[in-house]
């Protein structure tokens, strides 16, 4: 029998989401306490992999089982007593046996928080934009991520994926009210995304917002296909996985 589990967690603490040696992360906590919730070897395949101090607001995960727990909120109770304060448990419930966390999500959303005032209390999972940037010119450029479907320029160099291409659906700047000042959260659905995707993206937006490439240089780096044309990787702390999303027929 399979189950999806929902949860959330803070990425500071862990070296990413997928299991590695000689580091903690936040799959091989998930799987200990599982083990020892149930007492026997367990393992969850996530909807996707998130890199080292990348947080995640909503992740999914599945894992499969002989006998249906007794009670599944009980177990929630029992995880949640067991993972650390970084790490949240919020549902677990059956799906059909063939449905795969990873394989049939249809789409992931990530945000990137930045803020324009020193905040007391956004400064440790958002990033401290400059003064100026140029939000209107960033979302000109942003749109042209929806004309494309290789974003090798974005792509983490020397990865096991098999290819490039991903399905933008969305992308675009929101301003926000933050605690303490104005900010700004970069929103971007795709029905699948390479490693550092997101954050070459932003970091290259944000060249764009600081007038040091033009919106036209923007669609010329998406169309050289070379990681090494556009911009730096920006901060992990600021990402965020804020959704997964499934078939209607799900469960």
């Amino acid at each position: 029998m399979r189950y999806f589990m929902r949860l959330s967690y803070r990425g500071e603490p862990y070296h990413g989401w997928q299991c590695q040696p000689g580091a903690v992360t936040v799959q091989e906590v998930i799987e200990q306490a599982l083990s020892k919730v149930l007492r026997r070897p367990m393992k969850i395949v996530g909807a996707g992999r998130t890199d080292a101090g990348v947080n995640a607001r909503t992740m999914v995960a599945h894992f499969d089982v002989d006998e249906e727990p007794a009670d599944t909120v009980r177990l929630v109770g029992s995880l949640n007593a067991l993972v650390g304060r970084d790490i949240a448990i919020h549902e677990i419930y059956r799906v059909r046996d063939d449905l795969h966390a990873r394989f049939d999500a249809t789409s992931r959303t990530y945000h990137y928080y930045a803020v324009t005032e020193k905040s007391p209390f956004f400064y440790p999972l958002s990033w401290k934009a400059p003064a100026g940037l140029d939000f209107e010119a960033m979302n000109r450029a942003a749109q042209l991520l929806l004309t494309t479907s290789d974003f090798t320029s974005f792509a983490k160099l020397h990865t096991d994926a098999k290819t490039n291409i991903c399905r933008v659906t969305h992308a675009q700047w929101h301003r926000i009210d933050a605690l303490g000042g104005e900010g700004w959260v970069f929103v971007i659905t795709a029905d699948r995304f390479l490693r550092n995707m997101v954050r070459a993206v932003v970091g290259t937006l944000v060249e764009v917002g600081r007038g040091k490439i033009s919106v036209e240089e923007f669609g010329r780096i998406i169309e050289r296909r070379d990681r090494c044309a556009a911009g730096t990787s920006m901060p992990p702390q600021a990402l965020y996985l804020w959704d997964v999303t499934y078939p209607e027929s799900d469960k």
